[in-house]
């Protein structure tokens, strides 16, 4: 018992150890654009992402193990939406987005899976789109300026194919579903390209 004791202080005292190592502030720029995270001794992180019009932030909790920062975010994924209105009418499968900002309801991804395979489709100027399929499994939607985790429209048992839905607050925030960081031999902080950024090489540097 004592001895289980002795290995399991060692283990905590290690990863809190870790922990210390990453504390700071740490930013990655490109071109106009610019990110960076805040690791707190309390185990706290705090980020920002900014390009062009598009500022994006997130909160949470950080763990280390061995080389790689586990990210907790206070957002819930997959909550981006909120589906307003339904019916079932006619053929094919209509989605309309409300937000007052009408510049926000172009590039909202709309992805219909049929079978195992998927289709495409994103919003015109007015925040609608439409795609002439007899059927589909389920349907999801992400936003492209500020991508996350896909948000469920409708699964399998959902039998409508009109579909209202808004624009969350949400999505100025960031869950990190799925997405880790690496701590790299020379104290750098890097992920791989994820639904969030895309492009390989991202590291972010201790100030």
């Amino acid at each position: 018992m004592k001895k289980s004791i002795t290995v399991l202080l060692f283990f905590i005292n290690l990863q809190a150890v870790s922990q210390t190592k990453i504390l700071g502030e740490y930013t990655f720029r490109k071109t106009e654009m610019v990110a960076g995270f805040n690791f707190t001794a309390a185990g706290a992180f705090q980020f920002f992402f900014s390009y062009g019009a598009v500022d994006r932030r997130a909160a949470g909790t950080f763990t280390v193990e061995g080389n790689t920062v586990k990210l907790k975010s206070n957002k819930e994924a997959g909550k981006d939406f909120t589906v307003t209105d339904q019916s079932k009418e006619a053929s094919g499968y209509t989605i309309n987005f409300n937000h007052p900002n009408k510049y926000l309801l172009k590039n909202i991804l709309c992805v219909f899976f049929v079978n195992g395979k998927e289709q495409q489709a994103v919003t015109d100027d007015n925040g609608k789109v439409h795609v002439d399929l007899t059927h589909c499994d389920s349907i999801y939607a992400q936003h492209l300026l500020f991508p996350d985790i896909l948000t469920l429209v409708k699964d399998a048992a959902n039998e409508n194919n009109r579909f209202t839905l808004s624009l969350n607050p949400s999505l100025e925030q960031f869950s990190f579903k799925g997405i880790d960081l690496t701590i790299e031999n020379d104290g750098s902080l890097s992920w791989l390209p994820n639904y969030f950024l895309k492009m390989p090489g991202v590291k972010f540097v201790k100030q």
